[in-house]
């Protein structure tokens, strides 16, 4: 009866688990003891997935510790870390020897479900991202071949060459098409600064065109003429001079 009361007591005892809090702002769990003896250090054996891992860790350490820890070996940030200890998911505030962790004790490691969304999402958006990179860019090189032929059809109309009017259409339209590319791509940060410059340029050059467009209907087409010089024709008859 004395047995069976111990033994309450004591799984009271451990399910009530009192905190404190430490310099660093950790929650921890409260030690009961007060020792000078140095604490040992535990050699832990990690499973994160199919891989496997081997630290050395105060045996005094905390959990949270311990994902620091593995920071560095497995490049998985400590908030994005779960550990799990004798089938229990262990808060950070926890040590490893209350916890009654031993020398060469497995623990399994697994990613944060919700890590592995934001993980996700990022990815994802990282991705449409860069395809809308690669999409300004080839719109921003089809318009700088349609500025050249702009500044092209600029430079004849403004030395009095007059353009055919099929070849500014045609150029206003090629660069309308542009422009609905650029409407079509979705675009946010840096690569919709992008894509503003590029609906810019497109637009100052179809409003160029509009003006030369005007232009050129007032020039006057050249006229060579050449001035030929004329000689009187021959006389029809022929005298001749008589000798004796």
């Amino acid at each position: 009866m004395h047995e069976s009361s111990t033994t309450t007591s004591s799984t009271s005892t451990e399910d009530e688990i009192d905190c404190e809090l430490r310099p660093g702002g950790m929650l921890v769990q409260k030690r009961s003891e007060k020792t000078d003896v140095p604490a040992p250090y535990l050699r832990l054996r990690i499973a994160f997935g199919a891989l496997r891992y081997e630290i050395s860790v105060n045996s005094r350490a905390t959990f949270g510790e311990v994902k620091k820890v593995l920071t560095g070996e497995t490049g998985l940030q400590a908030g994005d870390q779960v550990l799990i200890y004798r089938g229990k998911e262990r808060e950070n505030g926890e040590y490893l020897d209350m916890c009654r962790v031993k020398d060469r004790s497995k623990v399994i490691l697994t990613e944060d479900p919700a890590s592995i969304e934001r993980r996700f999402i990022e990815m994802r958006r990282n991705a449409k991202i860069q395809s809308a990179h690669r999409a300004i860019s080839n719109v921003s090189m089809e318009v700088d071949k349609l500025v050249e032929q702009v500044s092209a059809i600029e430079k004849s109309i403004s030395n009095g060459v007059k353009v055919p009017e099929v070849q500014i259409t045609t150029l206003i339209e090629m660069l309308m098409r542009q422009a609905i590319k650029l409407d079509s791509i979705s675009a946010e940060g840096d690569a919709s600064a992008q894509k503003k410059l590029q609906g810019k340029r497109v637009q100052k050059c179809v409003e160029t065109l509009d003006l030369l467009k005007i232009a050129n209907v007032k020039v006057q087409p050249v006229v060579v003429t050449t001035k030929w010089e004329t000689f009187d024709p021959p006389p029809s008859t022929v005298h001749w001079e008589i000798f004796d």
